[in-house]
């Protein structure tokens, strides 16, 4: 069974992304958007719109306008612990830099 985490993690979590970490929200529906069958749309905007125990989603805006879903599996697979999130987006930003040929900054 997939957890479903209590909307105050969700705001946290989505507030912490959409408002510190935009950057990392388009490097992310960048990387991993060919998985969902986009390979030669170009991402111009992102932003992180939920998560659950199985992954992230992030609202990609293409170049044509248009905006997409981009569903990530967590890279660890399934959680459920609201700390856990932090490092399954880390792993992910991580990913999404190796993907595109980007040195990741390092983490605190």
């Amino acid at each position: 069974m997939i957890h479903r985490f209590d909307d105050a993690a969700l705001a946290g979590v989505l507030g912490h992304m959409n408002g510190d970490h935009a950057d990392d929200n388009l490097l992310i529906a960048r990387a991993f958007l060919p998985e969902s069958g986009r390979a030669d749309a170009v991402v111009t905007a992102s932003s992180m719109t939920g998560f659950d125990g199985a992954g992230g989603v992030w609202l990609a805006t293409l170049d044509d306008g248009s905006t997409v879903e981009v569903p990530v599996p967590w890279p660890s697979g399934m959680i459920s612990e609201r700390r856990e999130v932090r490092r399954e987006i880390v792993a992910l930003y991580d990913e999404a830099c190796r993907r595109l040929g980007i040195e990741p900054r390092p983490h605190a």
